[in-house]
């Protein structure tokens, strides 16, 4: 008999492509890693891996095993999904990925929906870039990612994931209150060339895109402060030491604390959620997913 948690653990093997990679990402110490794939080809009686270079490669066997590894974890999957539809209250733990500017907004107006409307449900919740996340997810370290997509830079797609679109979400230019309002949205945005930016760090979707849209104005920003944190954009462009580009969610519904002003062609980014497609249908995760819903409208409006 195999055990799936081996299984598991070569499918992720598989997925993440280095035994460093996966011990990262799943907070497992690579010598424990080897070992229980050691065990696992032991089950199986023929090697799974081979060494290459400082890394594994998976064998002709490895690749085969994992292929009907992914569907034996389906089916056991499917079968909780069965029994948790067969009840008639949401229950058990649903755990959320969610991108930083989700957290401050929508999180506390999710979590109280569900602990008004499903109190036997208990959501467990990370910061998560949406990168990694969705990788999280396809492994089963996540039920759920609320992730964002700016526009004309498309995410991969996840064969096994399902895709559901939360809301739009304006991106306003941001500056000191105080600042005069430009009608023309380009001649603000030209306006900002010589003043310092604070940016999302280099690697990230928003950064690449604001970018690209400072050099579409004729410009390359000065990124003097690279920060992930949303909050600490927002104080300082208040403080009058930065100008930035802020999405409509960082003020959950509340009126800006900044002077915004509108983008050229008035940009928006798309903010979807991703589940396994074979637990999609879970009163958990649509649970969770009504409760975002509502958080959005409430947030952002319909």
């Amino acid at each position: 008999m195999l055990d799936t948690h081996r299984l598991r653990m070569l499918v992720e093997l598989s997925r993440r492509g280095t035994l460093s990679a996966f011990a990262d990402a799943m907070s497992y110490s690579k010598a424990s890693i080897s070992q229980q794939l050691s065990a696992l080809e032991r089950e199986v009686g023929v090697p799974l891996m081979v060494k290459v270079g400082r890394g594994v490669q998976l064998t002709p066997q490895g690749h085969l095993l994992v292929e009907h590894a992914i569907g034996i974890l389906d089916q056991l999957e499917g079968a909780s999904v069965a029994v948790a539809r067969s009840l008639t209250e949401a229950t058990g733990t649903v755990r959320v990925a969610v991108l930083q500017s989700a957290a401050h907004s929508l999180l506390p107006r999710t979590l109280e929906v569900l602990a008004q409307e499903h109190p036997a449900l208990r959501a467990e919740v990370t910061e998560c870039d949406p990168e990694t996340g969705l990788v999280g997810v396809s492994s089963r370290e996540f039920d759920l990612i609320l992730a964002e997509q700016y526009p004309g830079r498309t995410r991969p797609i996840h064969a096994d994931l399902d895709r559901v679109v939360l809301a739009y979400d304006d991106i306003m230019l941001a500056r000191a209150p105080g600042t005069d309002d430009d009608p023309d949205s380009v001649a603000a945005l030209w306006a900002t060339r010589h003043l310092a930016w604070v940016l999302e760090p280099i690697g990230t979707a928003s950064r690449s895109w604001a970018v690209q849209l400072c050099r579409s104005a004729g410009f390359e920003p000065d990124v003097r402060y690279e920060l992930a944190d949303l909050t600490a954009h927002v104080r300082l462009i208040r403080s009058g030491l930065a100008v930035g580009l802020l999405p409509d969610l960082v003020w959950a519904g509340e009126r800006p604390s900044v002077a915004v002003t509108a983008l050229p062609g008035d940009p928006r980014r798309e903010i979807f959620s991703c589940a396994r497609r074979i637990s999609a249908q879970a009163p958990a995760i649509r649970a969770v997913r009504d409760a975002l819903a509502a958080a959005a409208a409430a947030s952002l409006g319909p």
